[in-house]
């Protein structure tokens, strides 16, 4: 089973299972597919985080994350938009060359990027319809992308007659598909995007594409209700997520409890509080020691589970960041399995075209603080706090649920509400995902730190949770602003069911393999 927010990459991912690809490989064909088809969420001047496992219990962690330059502007704040804000590399490219490189010494695979490549290079070339979300983020960002270097004459939908048509951007994958994954970074290629991104005031050159290397870790653990549940380590936010988890796990279950109540929502919001109390202490560990262990040590999760009164809202004193991603998992015919999460940071990225590259680049670099003592301060050559934390949780050490999510800060927050739904409730993915979401903090339409809430909860729950002490505010059923998650659940007869969200434009394609 593939899913991902785009039906074309669901079907590339899945063409490669059809032929006997395995997970890793299908991920790399719908990924490049959803770099074409959802470029405001994701494309090739972005990032990649995969987490990757099987049946064996082997298990590991690729952070295709690009780097601070090492020539930084003295500039603050750090722009959200625009050259400045193109501040560090990309590593998605990277990540597929290491992702294959991981399929071939752990699960047989043999395909290259030449192949897997295929369907979003016809994409780009031929063209397709727009979706939603590409036309909805558009119009939402319409009075700020004027400013944009080179943006509008690839972009603006009223310049084109659909098909929409991306030529630089299937020239530019032909190459690595001709040369490699480091013709991006060191190749002719990578002189084009180097000069461009110059040219375009953009502070990175060409030594800081060819410094961009993905990092093979271990992934962090956490025990949820007979599950095992991984997530990435810093600099992402995985132990946010597991940290949430464990909380949970020392509070009553919810398995009883009505999903869409204030007594379900309640008490999730109150152990995304106490988890996110300790998120500021994330950064690069390169550049400075992050607490993980006592982050996800069980007395510590212990006395914040001990902190959640059932009754009564905590204030929210949280500095919020926004983003967009694009997640995408696949399951294998043997349990491969690969949750991976792709990303601009911001929907539209910096808003940086490199030139006649297509490439629009993100603005990851936004993530830096200006403090200079700060662990997520910016300097040259780190990486920044990163939001992007894709899941897989094992049970008795295989491949049981493979799940991710849109959102930057609602991220976390989101994968708690579906694994609760999942794992204490026992919904379907499909069901779990067509449940009204919360998010808590600010969004991109209301400055307050309020409770989101999708009307579908009903007015019952939104007053108890408003006696409860949270101010709440109604998203419409199915908002965009409530991100855009998929699952895929493995049963212990190694049968699976997906689905990908409803507020998307995608779907979960499953196949029938022959034994």
């Amino acid at each position: 089973m593939v899913t991902t927010p785009h039906r074309l990459a669901s079907e590339a991912g899945s063409r490669v299972l059809a032929k006997g690809g395995n997970a890793v490989e299908a991920a790399v064909a719908a990924s490049a597919a959803l770099a074409v088809t959802y470029p405001h969420f994701c494309g090739l001047g972005g990032d990649g985080v995969w987490m990757l496992a099987d049946r064996t219990g082997r298990a590991a962690c690729l952070l295709g994350i690009g780097q601070s330059a090492e020539r930084l502007p003295d500039v603050d704040p750090i722009p959200t938009r625009g050259p400045l804000s193109a501040l560090t590399s990309a590593g998605l490219v990277d990540s597929w060359n290491a992702a294959l490189e991981w399929s071939r010494r752990a699960w047989n695979g043999s395909e290259g990027l030449d192949v897997l490549l295929a369907d979003a290079i016809e994409l780009a070339e031929g063209g397709f319809p727009t979706s939603d979300s590409q036309r909805f983020w558009m119009d939402f960002r319409a009075s700020e992308r004027s400013g944009w270097p080179h943006f509008d004459a690839l972009f603006a939908t009223e310049r084109h007659a659909q098909p929409f048509l991306q030529p630089g951007v299937a020239a530019s994958l032909r190459a690595v598909a001709l040369r490699g994954a480091r013709e991006f970074y060191e190749g002719e290629l990578a002189t084009r995007i180097a000069k461009a991104l110059e040219d375009a005031g953009s502070p990175l050159r060409a030594a800081d594409l060819a410094a961009t290397r993905t990092r093979e870790t271990s992934p962090l653990r956490m025990p949820y209700r007979g599950l095992e549940l991984l997530a990435p380590p810093p600099p992402t936010q995985g132990a946010t997520t597991l940290a949430i988890m464990g909380i949970l796990d020392r509070l009553p279950s919810l398995a009883g409890v009505d999903d869409r109540s204030a007594d379900f929502l309640h008490v999730l919001v109150e152990a995304v509080k106490q988890a996110f109390l300790d998120r500021g202490a994330i950064a690069d560990p390169d550049f400075s020691a992050v607490p993980v262990e006592h982050m996800l040590d069980p007395e510590h999760l212990g006395a914040k589970a001990a902190a959640v009164d059932p009754d009564r809202a905590l204030p929210w004193p949280h500095v919020v960041r926004t983003g967009d991603t694009a997640f995408i998992g696949v399951v294998d015919g043997k349990g491969h399995s690969v949750a991976l999460l792709q990303s601009l940071y911001y929907d539209w990225g910096s808003g940086v075209v490199a030139g006649d590259t297509g490439i629009l680049w993100q603005n990851r670099g936004a993530a830096f603080d200006r403090s200079l003592t700060g662990p997520n301060r910016l300097q040259p050559g780190k990486r920044p706090f990163y939001t992007l934390n894709p899941g897989i949780a094992l049970r008795a050490g295989a491949p049981a649920l493979v799940y991710g999510t849109q959102g930057a800060d609602g991220q976390p927050q989101t994968l708690a509400l579906l694994l609760a739904r999942l794992i204490d409730r026992g919904l379907d993915p499909q069901a779990a995902l067509a449940a009204p979401r919360f998010l808590l903090g600010r969004t991109f339409s209301d400055a307050r730190d309020a409770l989101k809430l999708e009307a579908s909860a009903g007015e019952t729950t939104f007053a108890d949770l408003a006696r409860r002490g949270h101010e709440v505010s109604a998203l419409v059923d199915l908002s965009p602003l409530a991100g855009q998650a998929g699952v895929i659940a493995v049963d212990e007869a190694g049968d699976v069911t997906g689905a990908h969200d409803p507020r998307s434009d995608g779907c979960a394609l499953g196949l029938t393999m022959e034994t």
